[in-house]
């Protein structure tokens, strides 16, 4: 395929929607772990808390269309993102009690709550799919159908323009209002520039009367909630309500790898989240052979190497992670 084809390719309607669509996921996963690190941690766990956002998500659809006397798609959907945020609150809840109030190593921690959620992921939805009377898979596709219903029903009647940004479900328009919104509190509210001290000097931040633990809980569970319905967007809008073992797949990996990209800045997210959908995506709308497709896969992680080799060697404090990330605090050693 030559260099003018794919250009082609870049440029076409079906390419960038599947780019939106593939990035959204990957923007809440990583608008999640921005929250939580500008409290100072790192959280590892957010592939496992995406996983829980999923199930959580689907068992709660599942349990309403099986015992629902009337399905209503908009009681679905509140149904479905109240379930997720349930789940990946109590994966939120379990990360802050061990790093935060117990001081346990914040790797650590992050990398067992993911094999946790990964785990609860595939038993809760093993379980589901024996019920059902089906085999490794389940399906909510009322509900999956509600979530990928366009919230703008004109949309086909303005062409090319209603394809690409008004064809998406309520999640996609969530996730962008989302960054902006968490842009505008980081950087213009008392309350997250009081959390980016909190990252950057916890002992600081402590000693000018800022309740340190408080915000760090706060800005975990938020950050889990907000990751979790990364793990729900997946499951309902981009794959139309089924569930199977390991689905997510690498997702919450690459929402981790968005945040370096980002530089921590949730606008920033927005556009390289779909940067990394289209990235994802590209080795299905060009012909290569199977080492290049893997090759191609590889790409959002080699950008985010070289930007953090970049960010690195500029120095620039505006474009480094917080100062205190992934280090423990303790009041008493001030």
């Amino acid at each position: 395929m030559n260099f003018s084809a794919i250009i082609q390719t870049i440029f076409s309607m079906s390419f960038l929607c599947a780019a939106v669509v593939k990035g959204i996921p990957l923007l809440y996963g990583a608008l999640g772990e921005i929250l939580t690190e500008k409290s100072g941690h790192l959280n590892l766990g957010i592939p496992g808390i995406m996983y829980m956002g999923g199930i959580g998500g689907l068992t709660g659809a599942y349990i309403y269309e099986k015992f629902g006397a009337v399905f209503n798609p908009n009681l679905a959907i509140l149904i479905a993102i109240l379930c997720a945020l349930l789940f990946a609150l109590i994966g939120g809840l379990i990360y802050s009690f061990l790093t935060i109030t117990l001081r346990v190593n914040q790797n650590v921690s992050g990398l067992a709550l993911t094999t946790f959620g990964v785990g609860l992921g595939n038993f809760l939805g093993g379980s589901l799919a024996k019920l059902a009377g089906t085999v490794g898979s389940i399906a909510v596709r009322s509900t999956g159908a509600a979530f990928k219903r366009s919230i703008f029903g004109f949309y086909t009647d303005l062409g090319w323009f209603g394809q690409l940004f008004l064809s998406y479900g309520i999640l996609t328009y969530l996730a962008i209002a989302l960054a902006i919104l968490a842009a505008w509190f980081l950087t213009k509210t008392r309350i997250g520039l009081n959390l980016r001290a909190v990252g950057e000097d916890p002992a600081a931040a402590d000693a000018a009367g800022i309740n340190v633990i408080k915000y760090k809980y706060i800005a975990i569970l938020l950050g889990s909630g907000i990751a979790g319905l990364g793990g729900l967007y997946f499951v309902m809008e981009y794959i139309g309500g089924v569930w199977q073992n390991n689905a997510l797949g690498d997702t919450g990996w690459l929402a981790i790898a968005l945040v370096i990209f980002a530089l921590w800045k949730p606008a920033r997210a927005i556009w390289g989240a779909i940067l990394f959908g289209g990235l994802c995506v590209l080795y299905n709308y060009i012909n290569v052979d199977t080492a290049t497709q893997e090759l191609i896969k590889m790409l959002p992680y080699i950008v985010t190497i070289v930007v953090l080799v970049l960010c690195s060697l500029r120095k620039k404090k505006e474009n480094q992670p917080p100062a205190h990330l992934g280090l423990p605090y303790f009041r008493e050693d001030r």
